[in-house]
């Protein structure tokens, strides 16, 4: 390579522009113009569309959060199943009675205690 030479990707002449629309620079659309232009197309039910792809299940697991405050809860209480956060909770799921520990898991959607 000769000291002249520029390398290929420093090129000025080599950019590559769109043949329809020139030298006219290309804009983005968001996702929200992109979904909103394809629920006016004419789609069958087996195309695949930005709206209509599910997601997979995650990897990850889920975060459990405590059932008193509301904060990241690292541990669960074996007798109640109630999340909970630190021991001062811990001490208030141990004192609450069965019929709150079942509406708190009712709220959470996890079967109730029997």
């Amino acid at each position: 390579m000769s000291d002249t030479q520029l390398p290929s990707f420093k090129r000025m002449n080599l950019a590559q522009t769109n043949p329809i629309a020139g030298n006219k620079k290309r804009t983005w659309k968001s996702l929200k113009q992109i979904t909103a232009y394809e629920r006016t197309l004419p789609w069958k039910d087996t195309d695949v569309t930005y709206s209509s792809i599910n997601a997979p299940p995650s990897f990850v697991p889920a975060k459990k959060y405590s059932d008193i405050s509301g904060l990241i809860a690292p541990y669960t209480d074996p007798q109640t199943k109630l999340h909970y956060h630190n021991a001062e909770e811990f001490q208030t799921v141990r004192s609450l009675p069965m019929d709150l520990t079942a509406g708190y898991l009712a709220l959470r959607g996890a079967s109730s205690i029997v």
